[in-house]
């Protein structure tokens, strides 16, 4: 079975704010076994547009990021995340060879 990914760009309005979103959604992704590969650090924009961070979760499967977007935990931590950023934020299925 293929992981899946989330991949976020986002604009943070309010840094300390943030913290309460990660913090928020920690439950959510320990419950459905997200690993973070990229968690912000340094980038450089080589096409389009750029945001201040970018941010790339792998999942077990599809279904575990879906689940996880629409878990209740999760949905909660976005309020915040929501609240104090502004990005994109897409579940991508992957490459199986």
């Amino acid at each position: 079975m293929a992981k899946a990914y989330w991949i976020a760009r986002v604009d943070v309005h309010d840094g300390e704010r943030y913290k309460d979103y990660i913090a928020a959604a920690r439950p959510a992704f320990e419950r459905h076994g997200a690993r973070f590969v990229v968690r912000g650090g340094p980038f450089e924009a080589m096409e389009g547009a750029a945001r201040q961070r970018n941010v790339v979760i792998e999942f077990p499967s599809f279904q575990a990021a879906k689940d996880c977007y629409n878990s209740p935990e999760y949905q909660e931590a976005k309020a915040i995340r929501q609240s104090v950023s502004d990005g994109e934020l897409i579940i991508a299925d992957g490459y199986d060879g």
